[in-house]
């Protein structure tokens, strides 16, 4: 096969990822509208009482806990007060020390039993759902009196059964895990976008 054969077979399996990606997207759009604008509200009520958010993840949904925190805190589209927003993949001394310690399970658990209080609210990330150290901060979350906003895939794996009176499942319809974070962030940013909207009104 030559160069350009080879170039066009992986331009079409490019194209092919974004055709599948916008194709989920515009599905997810039917199912996924409603449990995001709840989970827009439990966080906007968590704000405007004076509470914040604590958000964790594994790998690539560290990477969006992290994101998500970042927006809320120095901006998202428009100049307004910073939110309280902590991402609990951060910190590195109390990671690997609660890792060392005790065991990577109670990683998210620790500090979020250190932090929270009623009110706040954990968003919990997993694309399987069924994240050993995400599920031990969901646990802590509930006996804290802490909302869980949980953003999972795959129908949603433990996650799903932890989900309370108060909280909010936001499950992407599909099993592929590259599919799932890219609606995950797509859902990140509707919520961040939301809150805005709810605390500060539509932009002028």
């Amino acid at each position: 096969m030559g160069h350009a054969e080879q170039g066009a077979g992986l331009a079409g399996r490019i194209a092919a990822h974004f055709a599948d990606s916008a194709k989920l997207k515009l599905a997810a759009a039917q199912s996924l509208s409603a449990p995001i604008a709840s989970a827009v509200e439990v966080m906007v009520r968590a704000l405007r009482a004076g509470g914040k958010i604590l958000a964790c993840g594994n790998g690539g949904s560290a990477a969006d806990a992290q994101h998500f925190a970042a927006e809320l805190v120095n901006r998202f589209e428009r100049e307004r007060p910073p939110l309280a927003a902590i991402a609990l993949t951060t910190d590195t001394s109390n990671l690997t020390s609660i890792a060392n310690d005790y065991g990577y399970e109670q990683v998210f658990e620790k500090p979020l039993r250190a932090l929270g209080r009623k009110g706040d609210v954990l968003l919990a990330i997993s694309t399987s759902g069924n994240s050993a150290s995400v599920l031990a901060a969901m646990r802590a979350a509930r006996e804290l009196g802490v909302h869980c906003v949980a953003l999972t895939g795959r129908g949603g794996g433990k996650m799903a059964a932890l989900v309370g009176p108060g909280d909010v499942h936001v499950c992407v319809p599909h099993d592929r895990t590259m599919r799932i974070q890219e609606v995950h962030l797509l859902a990140l940013h509707c919520l961040c976008d939301g809150i805005d909207h709810e605390l500060f009104g539509a932009i002028k």
